[in-house]
C-alpha cells in the first residue's frame, strides 16, 4: 500500500520555530515538521487516510495557521492540500522560491481583517421615514390586505434595507481605507451586502478595529458590521505563491 502523502499547511521562512504543542490534522494528530529549500519551508504533517472536512481537522488546520501568522508571515494553504511525497514538495519550493520569498516579505508584519456588512433587522422604521414608496405600499396593504400586496411590500422592504446598508457600507469603506494597505472583495455571502478583506499592518490593527466600532455605532440604524481577525492572509496570497502540486 502506498503512503498517503504529506498534508501541506502553508509556506514560511526557513528556520521558523513551529508552535509548541500544536499538532496537525488526523486522529491521532500527525506531528508537524518543516521541509525547506533555500530561504523558505513548507509546514507539513503526514496526510491522514480518508481525509474529509471534519470539524476537528478544520480547526486543527486553522488554529495552526493562526499560530504561525501570529509569529511571522505565512502563505496559507486552503484545507485539504496533499502532496504525494517530500520530493514533490521540494521541487515545488525550488520552482517558486523567489516569488514565495517576496510574498513572505510583503506580508511580514501584516494580517488580514474581514468585514461583513448586513442590513439591520430593526431598520424598518428608518426606512419608512426615508422611503415614500415603501410607506405608500405599507399603507395600501393596511387598507386593502392581499397576498400580492404583502409580497410587493416585503420585496420593497428587503430591497430598501439592502440599499441603505450598501450606502452605509460604502461610507465605512471610504473611512477605513487610510488604515489598510489593500482591500479585496470576497465572495457573496447570504444575508450580507458586502464581504471585504483588508490587509492591515499589525501596528494599525487596533486603530482599524476602533474605527470600525465607531462607524458601526454611527450607522447602526442601517447596517450591521462584523469584523473578523486577525486571520492568515488568504485573500492576499497569489495562487502562484503556494505549492502547485498540493
Amino acid at each position: 500500500m502506498s503512503a498517503p502523502g504529506l498534508y501541506v499547511y502553508g509556506v514560511v521562512r526557513a528556520g521558523r520555530a513551529l508552535p509548541a504543542g500544536r499538532k496537525g490534522v488526523g486522529d491521532p494528530p500527525g506531528p508537524l515538521r518543516l521541509i525547506g529549500h533555500g530561504g523558505i519551508a513548507a509546514v507539513v504533517s503526514p496526510a491522514p487516510p480518508g481525509l474529509r472536512a471534519r470539524r476537528r481537522d478544520l480547526m486543527a488546520h486553522q488554529e495552526l495557521l493562526l499560530d504561525l501568522a501570529a509569529g511571522g508571515p505565512v502563505l496559507p494553504m486552503r484545507f485539504g492540500m496533499v502532496a504525494p511525497d517530500e520530493d514533490t514538495v521540494l521541487r515545488d519550493l525550488a520552482a517558486g522560491e523567489r516569488e514565495r520569498s517576496a510574498a513572505l516579505t510583503r506580508l511580514d508584519g501584516r494580517c488580514e481583517l474581514n468585514l461583513k456588512a448586513s442590513p439591520v433587522e430593526g431598520g424598518l422604521a428608518a426606512l419608512l421615514r426615508e422611503d415614500e414608496r415603501v410607506r405608500r405600499l405599507r399603507d395600501e396593504v393596511r387598507g386593502r390586505p392581499s397576498y400580492q400586496g404583502s409580497l410587493r411590500l416585503g420585496e420593497s422592504v428587503a430591497a430598501g434595507l439592502a440599499r441603505r446598508a450598501k450606502t452605509a457600507t460604502d461610507q465605512v469603506l471610504r473611512a477605513c481605507a487610510p488604515l489598510a494597505e489593500q482591500r479585496v472583495e470576497g465572495p457573496e455571502v447570504q444575508g450580507c451586502v458586502r464581504n471585504v478583506s483588508f490587509l492591515v499592518g499589525r501596528d494599525h490593527e487596533a486603530p482599524f478595529r476602533a474605527a470600525v466600532e465607531r462607524l458601526a455605532a454611527e450607522h447602526r440604524d442601517a447596517v450591521e458590521l462584523r469584523l473578523t481577525g486577525p486571520l492568515p492572509c488568504y485573500s492576499f496570497v497569489d495562487p502562484a505563491s503556494v505549492p502547485a502540486s498540493a
